[in-house]
């Protein structure tokens, strides 16, 4: 981190924007490993001073803020333990985040709007960067997919636990009746691989098709043929990118889609093996339900994984969904930390 910040240092370091770039991430995950823990070190000693002090004067009041304290530690240590459960080779990177709408027309396109702005708000909270990459609009309202190219320490492994399809029971504001309705929209999250090579014959396996973009950019983007897709003919996966005004940095960037997608495939192919091996299905195979979000008769949010349920829906859809994201991490750990009290609803 030393060498990092000194070559940050250096005359004309920043003259060079595109190769500032990573040294400026991997600085950023490195300090969002280090501060955490030596931040807690300085509370922790904070806290025995403090402690010490109110003995001496035989203070309750400094006491009880003593008490405050130490709780508040050890949710950060709580933290700090979970973080521990990120050790994949991609989970302290970016990721790829795109949401797809299910069946159901309408109803289902403004549910994976609803989706995108929860998600948005997390990774505000969070300090997460992120762009556009491809987007599709509904016919009427809502979006029927969206993918989201997110920057910022850990984003893969925490939005890797959101991965798999989320269900939405409310009464629509589109139906005249006021009947209720279930939508469906699925979650998929694509680590950034810059560090891995993935074999790919573009010249024999990848069809490259371009295409007018049809989402916002301004006049240049809508009137020129700056979209690209890739059709990886052997797996059929299809990737796209539209967001660019060069039709060069769209195809830069569909072509790191499309080897996180053949990774994530491959990866797919072995989690398959091992489910038969281990019996294990439900963990590994994708498009499972993993949440649902009840709006009507009552209001609750529960992860079928975890079973951690919360009745503040307004906060969830706001993006407060990190008790779910930790949850999860302590369920695939096979691990069952205590859960503050008023997190979880009987």
């Amino acid at each position: 981190m030393v060498e990092l910040e000194k070559t940050m240092a250096e005359p004309g370091f920043w003259d060079n924007q595109e190769a500032a770039a990573p040294i400026i991430a991997e600085l950023k995950t490195l300090k969002a490993v280090v501060s955490p823990v030596t931040e807690l070190l300085t509370g922790i000693e904070d806290l025995e001073i403090l402690y010490e002090l109110a003995v001496e004067a035989g203070s309750d009041e400094d006491l009880q803020d003593a008490t405050g304290q130490e709780q508040a530690l050890r949710g950060e240590m709580e933290r700090l333990e979970l973080r521990t459960l990120l050790s994949g080779p991609h989970d302290k990177g970016g990721c790829y985040f795109s949401i797809h709408a299910g069946a159901g027309g309408t109803e289902s396109c403004d549910w994976a709007e609803m989706l995108m702005r929860m998600y948005i708000r997390y990774f505000e909270r969070n300090g997460y960067k992120f762009h556009e990459i491809d987007r599709t609009d509904g016919e009427e309202t809502g979006i029927r997919s969206i993918t989201l190219q997110v920057h910022g320490p850990y984003a893969y492994g925490y939005l890797s636990c959101e991965r798999g399809v989320h269900r939405l029971i409310r009464i629509s504001p589109y139906d005249s009746q006021n009947r209720r309705h279930t939508s469906f929209a699925s979650v998929n999250v694509l680590p950034e691989l810059d560090d891995i090579d993935i074999d790919i014959d573009y010249e024999k396996d990848v069809r490259e098709d371009t295409f007018r973009a049809s989402g916002a950019g301004g006049q240049h983007v809508n009137k020129t043929d700056s979209a690209i897709r890739l059709t990886h003919t052997p797996t059929g996966i299809v990737v796209q990118c539209q967001n660019e005004r060069s039709q060069h940095k769209n195809r830069a960037s569909a072509k790191k889609m499309l080897a996180a997608k053949l990774y994530q495939h491959e990866q797919a192919k072995r989690d398959a093996e091992l489910a038969k091996s281990y019996g294990d299905k439900g963990e590994i195979a994708f498009g499972n339900q993993i949440r649902s979000y009840v709006l009507y008769p009552y209001q609750l949010v529960r992860d079928e994984r975890s079973e951690l349920k919360s009745p503040h829906t307004d906060k969830v859809l706001d993006g407060d969904i990190q008790e779910f994201i930790d949850a999860y991490l302590r369920h695939r750990a096979g691990r069952h930390l205590s859960t503050p009290a008023g997190d979880k609803a009987k």
